[in-house]
């Protein structure tokens, strides 16, 4: 009888879904933003859906995160998405997922940005179009965009609900809407309770460090002041890889322990240690994040079009090659003592100088070594941004420190000014053997000669607190944020290359 009854029931449910499917239809949707995409997906592109594990779980993600908003609670962390081109990564996350917001909280404020302020009204362009269409209509007929308050810049989302209040027919509340904007533009007197970045650079801005330090001033300064609840709001970046610098690794670099970081490399078969949650690994097949999207044939076509470079960033989520860049620093040797002075052939402390102590660029000063028996030794490096003062002050206790065998050569820039830079230095440093030498040719051109003896393991680098920062510049180099110990290096090594060996008489 109990089964009798509950067939009954199912029959019901079903009998009542077939007559308003539009309510069943909506029912999913609120249940699913993969749903919501698959069912909308008509209305942004012409192109058949292709469906694939990622997509999924990226709406999965931005579910959970959307609805902690929605319940006015602390948030757990922002979050930063990393994935390829032509991921579906636009209509998913600033395309569909503002709407399907929406369709649940009609209040919730957005505000979006990208590069360009055509790419953000582009895509504004799409979620209003997709509001407006007849198929989202038809099953949301009570969330529209206020007539007075429409334009891709900045619309306005209302919910209009029945009433039989004697002399109206409908009750209007909401609040919500959209916002567009362009990174580094000012967004005075708008907050959002969602904050959606695609795309913060475009290759070409992500090669020029002020482009860098545009975005990321606007990410770290502008953006979360615009929060409508400083613990409550949600920033989302979504972004592919272009530099070490770029948003992303700015951000991640700082280690916040209120940052989800998703990446999700086009393959694994090179990029694996670039994938987070290290546990999706599972889903991806014959080491791909989507065959049917980015399959290795259009890999490869990839790596010709994008170059190493472009392709380890853009792809691998790694703004640096395979095993490195110019340099192979696994090829580095370490050294915990420095060899005994009849084993060391000639000394230079090399130093690249840095005009202002104002938060850009760094002074500084590599001291490298010509060993005997062949190869060189990176003995040590002093590195920091000062004054003028400051700086010749400490290339002055640093060439004391050295002891006068240590020979002194100074990167000299082009022009009056560098040469008066130089020839300060060089009065500062009375008593010493101190040469200046004019820089020329492009910075991976003057590094190729060292970047030789780096990849055939003939570089060594005695072990102390600084090793890790010199490491990682060569590591990147020449897409490294600074490239200031590098320059040191190549200047110390060209100078000990044209050093004879002394015979030694034993």
């Amino acid at each position: 009888m109990t089964l009798t009854r509950n067939n009954s029931a199912k029959e019901a449910i079903m009998r009542e879904a077939l007559k308003h499917p539009h309510v069943v239809t909506r029912e999913l949707n609120d249940r699913s933003l993969y749903h919501f995409l698959q069912y909308f997906w008509s209305i942004v592109s012409p192109h058949t859906f292709s469906p694939n594990w990622h997509i999924e779980y990226l709406c999965k993600e931005l579910e959970k995160a959307a609805e902690r908003v929605s319940y006015k609670k602390p948030r757990l962390h922002d979050i930063i998405i990393n994935v390829p081109p032509g991921s579906t990564k636009t209509i998913c996350v600033s395309i569909m997922f503002p709407a399907w917001c929406w369709t649940r909280w009609p209040w919730m404020r957005v505000i979006s940005a990208s590069y360009s302020k055509d790419l953000s009204l582009e895509n504004a362009d799409y979620c209003r179009d997709l509001i407006k269409s007849d198929l989202f209509q038809q099953i949301y007929p009570d969330i529209q965009i206020k007539e007075d308050k429409d334009t891709k810049s900045n619309f306005k989302i209302v919910k209009v609900i029945p009433t039989t209040t004697i002399g109206r027919n409908t009750k209007i509340i909401g609040g919500g809407g959209r916002y567009s904007t362009s990174v580094g533009a000012t967004i005075t007197g708008f907050h959002g309770d969602l904050l959606i970045v695609d795309d913060p650079l475009n290759p070409t801005q992500a090669a020029s460090e002020v482009q860098l330090k545009i975005a990321n001033d606007w990410m770290e300064q502008t953006l979360p002041t615009r929060k409508t609840n400083k613990d409550n709001s949600l920033t989302i970046l979504i972004m592919q890889r272009l530099h070490q610098d770029d948003p992303s690794g700015h951000i991640l670099s700082k280690q916040k322990e209120n940052i989800k970081h998703i990446s999700l490399p086009g393959e694994i078969r090179n990029y694996r240690e670039q994938l987070k949650p290290a546990e999706l690994a599972q889903f991806y097949k014959d080491e791909l994040l989507d065959p049917k999207r980015i399959s290795w044939k259009v890999l490869k076509d990839l790596e010709a079009d994008l170059g190493q470079y472009g392709y380890a960033g853009q792809i691998g989520q790694d703004p640096t090659p395979p095993g490195g860049g110019m340099f192979k620093v696994d090829h580095f040797q370490f050294v915990g003592t420095r060899p005994e002075q009849r084993k060391i052939a000639h000394t230079i402390r090399a130093w690249d100088k840095a005009g202002t102590a104002d938060g850009g660029a760094y002074t500084a000063g590599v001291k490298m070594s010509k060993l005997v028996e062949g190869g060189w030794l990176i003995e040590d490096v002093k590195r920091g941004r000062w004054s003028s003062n400051e700086r010749e002050r400490i290339i002055r206790e640093t060439a004391e420190a050295d002891g006068t065998g240590v020979e002194v050569w100074l990167e000299q820039e082009p022009g009056s000014s560098g040469k008066e830079s130089a020839e300060g230095t060089i009065r500062n440093l009375a008593g010493f053997v101190c040469r200046a030498q004019t820089a020329t040719g492009d910075k991976p051109l003057r590094a190729d000669p060292l970047s030789v003896q780096v990849n055939i393991g003939a570089v060594s680098i005695l072990t102390g607190l600084w090793n890790r920062e010199l490491v990682e510049e060569f590591r990147f180099f020449p897409f490294s944020t600074y490239k200031d110990q590098v320059d040191a290096s190549s200047l110390a090594f060209s100078k000990l290359v044209g050093k004879k060996v002394a015979r030694r008489i034993t």
